[in-house]
């Protein structure tokens, strides 16, 4: 599939200043014992994020492994401000300095990032419809494709736009939710927020279902 054009100059600026961004400090084994063994006040993030960083599908906690650690970090700075709504990780970002939130996202950073199985993906209604939405977008309503902002084949574009392809479908969906509702506010000119209140509840989910396992 083309990969599809982006939405606004808007964007471009953005991305421009992306490129002015990064950590002041960051220590990746430190991170690592963060992760592990959490802190004094912190349960390790291996709780749920898993052992190696991949996630938890069943619960909807997300792939942090490979995913930019200047993404990581700002979604970690975006928890203690309160730009994000989560009742688990309000309080263990509000518990870390910066300088333990840049160790963990650079930690995260160094691991492995998702790629693609062997074989062909299996192919329903929903997930042609949902590597539509990611490919191409729906211009009848002004959508862009997701892949525009996301990067080629949804592998991210820091700091702003995180890697999707390969995150679970469950933490995907709650995040196109939370966007709708307002219980996420930390997107760059409101851009998630728009495109986000563009999706119907089945679009939702086969976008979801699709950049679970895209190919």
């Amino acid at each position: 599939m083309k990969f599809a054009r982006c939405s606004s100059a808007g964007i471009l600026l953005i991305l421009l200043m992306s490129a002015q961004a990064g950590l002041s400090h960051a220590d990746a084994q430190a991170g690592a014992t963060i992760a592990k063994n959490g802190t004094g006040s912190v349960a390790a993030c291996m709780q749920c994020h898993g052992a190696n960083g991949e996630g938890q599908a069943a619960a909807g906690f997300p792939r942090l492994a490979g995913q930019n650690r200047d993404y990581l970090a700002k979604q970690l700075a975006d928890f203690k401000a309160k730009l994000r709504t989560n009742p688990l990780m309000q309080p263990i970002a509000s518990a870390l300095s910066t300088a333990q939130m840049n160790d963990v996202a650079d930690y995260y950073a160094s691991l492995p990032a998702w790629k693609p199985g062997p074989g062909i993906a299996s192919s329903t209604a929903q997930t042609t419809r949902g590597a539509q939405l990611a490919h191409q977008g729906n211009w009848d309503k002004g959508m862009p494709a997701c892949f525009a902002c996301h990067g080629e084949n949804g592998a991210g574009i820091a700091p702003h736009f995180p890697g999707i392809a390969g995150q679970n479908a469950t933490y995907i969906a709650s995040q196109l939710k939370d966007w709708q509702t307002g219980a996420r506010l930390n997107d760059p000119q409101g851009l998630m927020k728009a495109v986000a209140d563009k999706l119907s509840a089945a679009d939702i989910s086969a976008v979801s279902a699709y950049l679970e396992n895209p190919k």
